[in-house]
Formats: structure tokens, sequence, C-alpha cells
């Protein structure tokens, strides 16, 4: 807005040596502090843009490794964000080449994408770590804290982190860095909602990103290292377990989410 008072102090100029007369002081001072309030308010904006992205890369490789539907609604549902806002987001990132959309409308990550969503995983992994080995902090605790502090890890605590953890070890809830369902598999793993009864086994690893199915699982003493016998598949869809000093039930669609490892198993009942 053109303000006459203020043009005339700033464009006015001396009588002899017909020079441009600067603005005062305490007017420099403000066009300065403006100046950078807006670099302040460019400079945080364009860090959330950041941490946005690396927020739908890092989900997007997660639903690949737990075998859910790599789509839209998936990473809504994860992220708790509306459709229509995942929605530009994904064309953004189909803009930037960091994935690719499918005429399914199935996503996946390009070696651009992937590599950035790699990188903020092994990040969150050491964070992990470091909560509950360094700090001492409850296993089922770790994933919503490392959440909040992966994006303002720096690359030197990183490096840090690195040496004092090493790079290689299971994370809390005891799955190794980027590694997926089909490595998983591969390594000799199974689901414990596909292990048949009478056989004993090992829990490894478990879904992270729900925090009251952790603690619930906590609750029933199934935690990563423990083991437990399938005693019965029900008609209800549920399983009964049996770890020694006492039995729980657990329903099919929790027992998805618990990677296991076969100890042993009844004769005629199958290997796991």
């Amino acid at each position: 807005m053109f303000r006459p008072h203020v043009n005339k102090i700033v464009h006015c100029r001396l009588r002899s040596g017909n020079k441009p007369l600067l603005p005062f002081p305490p007017i420099l001072a403000i066009m300065g502090n403006a100046g950078r309030l807006e670099r302040t308010k460019l400079k945080r904006w364009k860090m959330k843009l950041t941490i946005s992205k690396e927020d739908y890369l890092k989900a997007i490789a997660e639903a690949e490794s737990e075998e859910e539907p790599v789509i839209a609604a998936t990473i809504a549902r994860w992220l708790k964000i509306t459709p229509p806002a995942v929605a530009l987001a994904l064309r953004r990132l189909q803009r930037d080449k960091l994935i690719r959309v499918g005429g399914n409308g199935r996503l996946s990550l390009t070696a651009a994408g992937r590599q950035i969503s790699d990188r903020l995983r092994k990040r969150h992994h050491l964070i992990e770590r470091m909560l509950t080995e360094m700090l001492g902090m409850e296993w089922y605790k770790v994933h919503d804290e490392a959440e909040r502090l992966e994006h303002a890890v720096s690359d030197d605590f990183e490096r840090k982190l690195i040496q004092k953890l090493g790079e290689q070890g299971p994370c809390p809830p005891g799955n190794e860095i980027n590694t997926g369902a089909a490595e998983r598999r591969k390594s000799g793993l199974i689901l414990l909602a596909e292990v048949p009864a009478g056989t004993r086994v090992r829990v490894v690893g478990m879904y992270e990103r729900d925090r009251a199915l952790l603690e619930y699982f906590d609750g029933l003493g199934l935690r990563p290292g423990s083991q437990l016998q399938v005693v019965s598949r029900n008609y209800d869809h549920t399983m009964t377990l049996d770890f020694g000093v006492k039995q729980v039930h657990l329903g099919q669609a929790a027992a998805g989410k618990v990677w296991v490892q076969g100890l042993s198993h009844r004769p005629g009942s199958g290997a796991v």
C-alpha cells in the first residue's frame, strides 16, 4: 500500500548534490527485520515440505515391507491425513520422480525415492535402538518417539549412534533395518497367523506402527524373543497360545502382525 509519509522520507533528495537520502536507521531496521522474517518463514515452509515428503516415502516403503496394499488409502490411514491431501502430495512426489503410480493406483518408489526412504528408515532404526539400549525406554514406546525425533537428528549425531550401536542389529520390536516381508520369508520367518497347531516358535519381530497393539502384545507376554506353542487354531478365528506359564487367545488379525521362527513341531502338523 502506498504511504506518502514513508515515501517522502525514503525517496526525498538533498538539495546539495541531488543525492538520494538514505532511509533513517529505524526504517532500515524495520525493512531488515521484515526480510529476515520472510526468509525464516520460507525456510520453515521448505523444511516442513521436506519432512512431509520423507514421511510419505517412508510410509510407502514400510507398507511394502508389511505386505500392506501400497495405495493412497493405506498411506492416508497410516499418516492420519485426509485423502485429498494425500492425493496432492502423491502428485508432487510423482512430479519429482520419487514415486510411480500404476494404473491400478499401486504406488512404488523410484531409485531416488527409495534412497531417501532407506536413509530415513535407517535413522529411525538407530533412534529406536538408542532409546532402548542407551536410555532404557520400553520397547513398545520407541517407535512413536523415533517418529518425532528422526527429522531433528543431524548427520553427525547419526554417525555417533553408528559408532556406539553399530549398523547391524534389530530394533526393539525385533525388525532388521530396511528388511521387507520377502527377505523375512527367505530367511525362514513366517507370520504367527500361518503357524499350524502343535508348532513351537520364537517371536522375532512385529508390526510397529500400532502402539496400542504393541502394548496389548506386551501385556500378553508376546514380545521379541519370547517362545510359545500354538495349541490350537479355533473356529472363531482365534489361536490358543501356550507360553508355558499361561495360555492366551489371540485373534488371527493380530497374529498376522507377528513374525516368528519355528523351533519344533508336532509330527504330522507341518513344518513352519
